[in-house]
């Protein structure tokens, strides 16, 4: 599994518009990490307090932005299903290299992601997303076994991995 590599931009006389994503979803972080930033802003702007005013504030901001920045960093993944293609994260996989698409549950999920798991397959997990699909790969030259990606909506997920498989509209 290669990271996507930018695509060179489309030609005038090429479509007008690109395909649209059959399925396009961000695993944002949920709203208590968001709380949790804002509270490490303020332990910072605490730190500071003892040097005075100014400091306090600068440690406040600068406290703030980097937690902000961490969290939003790590729930700025993206999965789609977009022009044949499945991208997760950095990776892009044509459809035709998947095999069968498997729903897993929280506990099926959780199982995925610690005992069964195979250190050579590709994973984008979060851990505040309980459910999550595994889908084989199915290519002879790549060595990854299979692609495990945390979803808040697996069945809409196999639904276009199977669509874009079939050729079918959906």
């Amino acid at each position: 599994m290669q990271p996507s590599v930018p695509s060179p931009a489309p030609s005038p006389e090429s479509s007008a518009a690109p395909a649209a994503p059959r399925f396009d979803e961000r695993l944002t972080a949920p709203g208590s990490w968001w709380a949790i930033a804002g509270l490490l802003g303020l332990s910072g702007g605490l730190i500071m307090f003892p040097f005075g005013t100014v400091p306090m504030l600068g440690g406040l901001i600068v406290a703030a932005v980097l937690a902000g920045a961490a969290v939003s960093s790590y729930g700025s993944a993206r999965v789609r299903v977009v022009a044949g293609s499945l991208v997760a994260g950095d990776a892009r996989i044509p459809v035709s290299a998947l095999g069968a698409v498997e729903v897993l549950d929280a506990e099926e999920a959780r199982a995925w992601r610690t005992h069964k798991a195979d250190p050579r397959a590709f994973m984008l997990m979060r851990s505040y997303v309980p459910r999550a699909v595994r889908i084989e790969v199915t290519d002879p030259a790549d060595p990854t076994p299979y692609v495990y990606l945390s979803t808040r909506e697996p069945e809409a997920l196999e639904a276009a991995v199977e669509a874009v498989r079939t050729g079918t509209e959906g």
